[in-house]
């Protein structure tokens, strides 16, 4: 087999980089024309540039690169300690779990949930996680089982939802049941919050209202990623 089929052609994005397979790359060079040699060493570079943003991501924030108010590490820095204490124990669970009611899946919460990919995280979301025939609450189940932290998306969809105990109910009991869940208001206030779910609004945690979404992604995502540098 010709060696260059194992590498993107050059119209193809560096996302499709984790096809690669190093139990395989290792050996090639003992078989690959000089050319290709080139060609092997410049893709390998961009593999571990991949692997260690992550960790630039979590050091930046620890270094003061990311701003919390005094209210918001107050709910970010014990979850930021336990994610590095899971990460440690359980390597396999992914980062965040994004509770979200149903109507915002297309919106707010992919939104949400893209940039947190985009920053280094690893996201359970359940536009992306549900596979199709399975069941949506055994599949919410394992996703807040194999998950060290959760987001709640605040939205004024959400305060309804919550209202008339639909699923994203289900998943905040669970999740405030674990004590390792962040609230990021949306479009609404912790005010009213307050009035649908007490303990989920005494968290004190995001807003988007005097930033961005992004602002408030980089902040979760610097969180999840403290483990890194503890």
């Amino acid at each position: 087999m010709h060696s260059t089929r194992l590498w993107p052609s050059h119209g193809q994005r560096c996302r499709k980089l984790p096809c690669v397979r190093i139990p395989v790359v290792l050996p090639l060079p003992l078989r690959l024309r000089p050319a290709d040699q080139a060609l092997l060493g410049r893709w390998r570079w961009v593999v571990q540039w991949r692997v260690v943003r992550r960790r630039e991501v979590s050091a930046a924030a620890w270094r003061g690169a990311v701003s919390y108010t005094a209210a918001e590490w107050r709910t970010i820095e014990p979850l930021a300690r336990q994610a590095g204490e899971q990460a440690r124990e359980h390597p396999e669970r992914r980062d965040l779990f994004l509770c979200h009611a149903w109507d915002d899946r297309k919106g707010a919460a992919r939104e949400l949930c893209d940039l947190l990919v985009s920053l280094g995280a690893t996201v359970w979301f359940s536009e992306k996680d549900v596979g199709l025939g399975k069941s949506l609450l055994r599949e919410i189940d394992k996703g807040l089982a194999n998950s060290r932290i959760g987001i709640v998306l605040v939205t004024p969809v959400l305060l309804k939802s919550l209202a008339a105990e639909r699923i994203a109910d289900k998943e905040l009991s669970a999740l405030l049941a674990t004590d390792r869940v962040i609230p990021v208001a949306h479009g609404t206030t912790f005010d009213a919050l307050q009035d649908v779910s007490p303990l989920l609004a005494a968290r004190s945690g995001l807003s988007t209202g005097d930033s961005s979404m992004r602002d408030a992604a980089t902040k979760v995502a610097a969180a999840a990623a403290a483990e890194d540098d503890t």
